[in-house]
């Protein structure tokens, strides 16, 4: 079975909307642990929207299973991520304007700085994962860097305009797992993954993690948090 970790950014995009302490995403990181949650996502971006570095030293010390810290590839968060040592760290593409991470890291294009820092974080025992496009000049690239994992962004999959388009994209999701589980990377997932559309994703097995975030809090304002994970939980065991 597959985990999941539970990312708890609008968790905090909430609290930001009205510049209180609540609700908290500590708190939040809790009670998902307690429902079966695997792990915890936080995305700390470079404009500090919704996670706070607070929240991320908070979380270091409280959540007991795994944190994952979602991060740009920045001197400045690479060295918050060596100070604090999460469990692990996705590497992401960013951009200021976006809402959400619209696509996968450029490994390709970027393999110098990259492997850098990849390689600073992997010193201080953190397992270093790449959020990247299920292609496989993507995945070749992030093997030759030495990176641990990769994260199949999903998104395009998610968004696909027709069952046919949804099926082409499953497939490359395929393709890209099978590749990472030859080259001996662990396989994530996530982006745009609801309670819905991961059910075919689930079934074509070799993912080691989803993380999954707005579905599972938009679930939860409505079921509360708990049963928000407990359901995604139940999915993911097909």
């Amino acid at each position: 079975m597959a985990r999941l970790g539970v990312n708890i950014d609008h968790v905090a995009t909430v609290r930001q909307a009205r510049g209180t302490m609540s609700p908290d995403p500590v708190a939040a990181a809790a009670i998902a642990e307690l429902a079966g949650a695997d792990g915890i996502t936080v995305h700390l971006r470079e404009d500090r929207r919704h996670i706070q570095d607070r929240d991320v030293e908070l979380l270091r010390r409280t959540v007991q299973t795994s944190l994952n810290l979602e991060m740009a590839c920045t001197d400045e968060i690479v060295a918050i991520a060596n100070k604090l040592r999460p469990d692990c760290v996705t590497l992401v593409p960013e951009k200021r304007q976006e809402l959400t991470t619209e696509g996968g890291l450029n490994v390709v294009g970027a393999a110098l700085s990259l492997g850098r820092h990849i390689e600073s974080m992997q010193e201080n025992g953190i397992v270093v994962s790449l959020f990247i496009d299920p292609d496989l000049e993507q995945i070749d690239a992030a093997m030759q860097l030495g990176a641990d994992a990769i994260e199949i962004h999903t998104g395009s999959y998610c968004d696909a305009p027709s069952r046919g388009a949804r099926q082409a994209e499953l497939v490359k999701v395929q393709t890209a797992i099978h590749a990472a589980r030859q080259a001996g990377i662990a396989v994530n997932a996530g982006h745009g993954l609801n309670y819905n559309n991961i059910i075919p994703v689930v079934a074509l097995g070799g993912i080691d993690e989803f993380n999954i975030g707005h579905s599972i809090i938009a679930r939860a304002v409505l079921v509360g948090l708990e049963r928000a994970v407990r359901e995604m939980k139940e999915l993911l065991a097909g």
